[in-house]
C-alpha cells in the first residue's frame, strides 16, 4: 500500500512528485538579525526529496519574534538569505513553500527590544516558557490590539508574501495554527474581544481571511496553503467547539481555491480530542494535508482511504534527510535528538546520516 505515498499529486499550480511532505519545524538557526544562514540552505537541500518542503515559521514583520534566532522575511538581507535556500533546494529538484507567521502573544519583550507582545485579548500564555537570550522566561501579558491596527498586520503579511516571491519560493503557507496570532483570533479561548474581529465565527476568522486574501492577491490562490490546528492546545489554546470550528473553516476556505489546507489532526498535550479530519474532508473540496504523528503505514492507509491527500512529517523528516527513500526501502529511521531541536550549529541539524552515508 505504501506505493500510494509515491504517486504524484497536483497541489494548486504545483505538481508534487510524492505525498511525503516536510512539515514546518522551527529550528532557530538564523542569525540575531533573523537572517537565514548558509547552514539552513544545506539543511533544506538535504531534504529536497520531500514532495514539498514547508519551511519553519518565518516572521512576516519586524518586532514579533517568538523564538530566539528564528528567520524573518521582512528585510533585504533576509530575502537574500532565503534565496540561498530556495536555490539549493531547486538545484536538488525540490519544491519549497515559505510559512508566513506572526507570533502574537507568544512573543516576548526580551526578543523584541522591550516591546509588549500583541494579541486579540489581554490573556497570557500559561504553563510554559519562551526561549530568550537570557534563558527560558515566562510569557507576559499581551496588549490587546485595536481594530485600527489590524490593517497594518494585513499589509505586513502582504509585504512578506512579496518578499517570498523575490526570494524564489514556489509558494507560501499562511500559519493559522498552534496558538500564534491568526489562530489566537480564530479560537474563542483566546479571543474575547467585541466588535468586528470578535464574537461570531465570521468575526473571529476575519483577520485570517483578510491575510489569506491579500497573500493570494500576490501569489495567486493556487500557490497558497493554509495551516490550522483546531484541537491543539499548545500555547494555552482552547476552543469551545473545535469540531464546529473545523467544519465551518473547511466550508468557508473553499471560497479561496487554495493550493491546499494543512490540518493538524490532534493535540500535543491531549487536552482536547476528537475527529476533525472527517468533517474537513466532508466539507472541503480541495487538497488536504494531514499532520501529527503519522507513521508511513498509517499515512498510506489514510491516503488510500481518501481521508487526506498527503501527509506532512515533522520529526521524522528532521532526523531523516532522505525520508522518502527510507520509506520506500522500509529502512530503519534515525531517531531525533530533542536536545538539539533549537540549539545553534550543525549538531542535530545537518549531521543526521542518510542511507548512503
Amino acid at each position: 500500500m505504501q506505493e500510494t505515498l509515491f504517486k504524484a499529486l497536483q497541489v494548486g499550480a504545483i505538481t508534487l512528485p510524492n505525498r511525503i511532505l516536510m512539515a514546518p519545524l522551527t529550528r532557530c538557526r538564523a542569525d540575531e538579525q533573523h537572517v537565514p544562514s548558509d547552514l539552513m540552505a544545506e539543511y533544506y537541500a538535504q531534504r529536497a526529496s520531500a514532495g514539498l518542503i514547508i519551511t519553519e515559521a518565518t516572521m512576516a514583520m519586524e518586532g514579533n519574534s517568538a523564538f530566539w534566532m528564528e528567520p524573518g522575511i521582512y528585510s533585504e538581507a533576509q530575502v537574500a538569505g532565503w534565496k540561498k535556500t530556495t536555490e539549493a533546494v531547486h538545484a536538488a529538484d525540490g519544491k519549497i513553500f515559505l510559512q508566513l507567521w506572526h507570533g502574537g502573544r507568544a512573543c516576548h519583550p526580551l526578543l523584541n527590544n522591550g516591546n509588549t507582545p500583541v494579541a486579540p485579548s489581554p490573556i497570557a500564555i500559561t504553563g510554559d516558557e519562551v526561549h530568550t537570550p537570557e534563558g527560558k522566561k515566562p510569557y507576559v501579558m499581551p496588549r490587546e490590539l485595536r481594530d485600527d491596527e489590524l490593517p497594518g498586520i494585513v499589509i505586513g503579511f502582504r509585504k512578506a508574501a512579496e518578499n517570498a516571491k523575490l526570494a524564489g519560493f514556489d509558494g507560501v503557507e499562511v500559519h493559522g495554527a498552534n496558538g500564534y496570532l491568526l489562530d489566537q483570533f480564530l479560537r474563542d479561548g483566546s479571543n474575547k474581544r467585541t466588535g468586528q474581529y470578535g464574537g461570531s465565527l465570521d468575526n473571529r476568522a476575519r483577520l485570517l481571511f483578510e491575510v489569506i486574501e491579500t497573500v493570494c492577491d500576490i501569489w495567486g490562490s493556487d500557490q497558497v496553503g493554509v495551516r490550522i490546528s483546531p484541537l491543539n492546545s499548545v500555547n494555552s489554546m482552547i476552543d469551545s467547539d473545535p469540531i464546529g470550528l473545523s467544519t465551518w473553516l473547511a466550508t468557508r476556505l473553499n471560497d479561496f481555491n487554495l493550493a491546499y489546507l494543512h490540518a493538524m489532526r490532534g493535540d500535543f498535550f491531549q487536552q482536547q480530542s476528537g475527529d476533525i479530519l472527517s468533517p474537513i474532508r466532508s466539507h472541503y473540496k480541495g487538497i488536504i494535508i494531514g499532520n501529527m504523528g503519522y507513521t508511513a503505514k498509517e499515512a498510506a492507509e489514510a491516503i488510500s482511504e481518501g481521508q487526506i491527500d498527503a501527509v506532512a512529517f515533522g520529526t521524522a523528516f528532521l532526523a531523516n534527510p532522505d525520508l522518502p527513500a527510507r520509506i520506500k526501502q522500509d529502512a530503519p529511521l534515525n531517531q531525533p535528538e530533542p536536545a538539539t531541536f533549537y540549539s545553534p550549529g550543525a549538531k542535530g541539524y545537518t549531521d543526521y546520516p542518510s542511507l548512503n552515508g
